[in-house]
């Protein structure tokens, strides 16, 4: 990836949990300023944990990043707090939605502009998130306890652009929901990356979807990054193919059985 216009620079860091569970191992990515970059692999591949580097919301399941640099457009932020990263435009969106079960839709976007003061723009932004998710107003008197896993995966989204951010962490966006809501709630992602200019980081299990609205991905796999290249790149790949997309009838389960794949392997290079 070209280093022009680079908001968010991973320099090989290592996440260690408990003090000895090793789960990171030196894991290096970009994101570009409006960009779509996807994280894949399967569960453990480490995907969420990247995020959670990011964000610096290791400490309450007793990790740390004990090697490496996180920088946000050149700052190096990794010993920020979660508030302080907020407050300079890195907001995460969770895996599993977590909006207040008994505050209402509208109450729970809301909760995402407590570090703005201005309310006209605070009123302006529900109006934006309003207008890519009509049905969040239909429903915005309604308790989320009482919405549909896709109403309230749009209310983790739109909660996170109250914040105004710059960067979006989104984790699993397609978790628990139907193919159709899936394509709708990627096509508003990529609405919002198109004219809002909004940058995204997210980490999907779903490739096939993911290399379909992203511009670059990083493939990982037990902690280390071991592919990366343009969606458009990866698609096309064919152990990418045989083993993420479906395609192909062999019976490898890893990349690190495929000897000419191997090869590419970045930390061997």
């Amino acid at each position: 990836m070209e280093s022009k216009n680079i908001v968010l620079n991973v320099n090989g860091i290592e996440v260690i949990y408990n003090h000895v569970i090793l789960v990171l191992k030196g894991v290096s990515l970009q994101v570009p300023e409006r960009g779509i970059v996807a994280i894949l692999g399967g569960n453990g591949a480490g995907k969420t944990t990247t995020l959670r580097a990011i964000s610096n919301l290791l400490k309450g399941e007793r990790g740390e990043v004990t090697k490496g640099s996180i920088e946000l457009r050149g700052e190096r932020i990794e010993n920020l707090t979660p508030a302080d990263l907020v407050q300079r435009g890195v907001v995460q969106v969770m895996e599993g939605r977590h909006c207040f079960a008994h505050l209402t839709i509208e109450e729970n976007l809301m909760t995402g502009s407590y570090t703005r003061k201005e309310k006209g723009e605070i009123a302006a932004n529900l109006d934006k998130v309003y207008t890519y998710f009509p049905r969040l107003k239909t429903r915005r008197t309604s308790q989320a306890a009482y919405t549909s896993g896709g109403e309230q995966q749009m209310c983790a989204i739109g909660r996170a652009l109250m914040a105004n951010p710059s960067i979006v962490l989104l984790d699993e966006p397609s978790m628990g929901l139907a193919p159709q809501l899936v394509e709708e709630v990627f096509n508003i992602v990529k609405d919002l990356n198109t004219k809002e200019q909004v940058t995204f980081l997210l980490a999907e299990q779903n490739t096939n979807m993911a290399l379909k609205y992203a511009d670059y991905g990083y493939i990982m796999e037990s902690g280390r990054v071991v592919m990366d290249g343009a969606a458009a790149d990866l698609r096309n790949n064919e152990d990418v193919k045989e083993f993420y997309l479906g395609v192909g009838g062999g019976e490898r389960k890893s990349f690190k059985d495929v000897k000419s794949y191997k090869r590419r392997k970045r930390w061997l290079a």
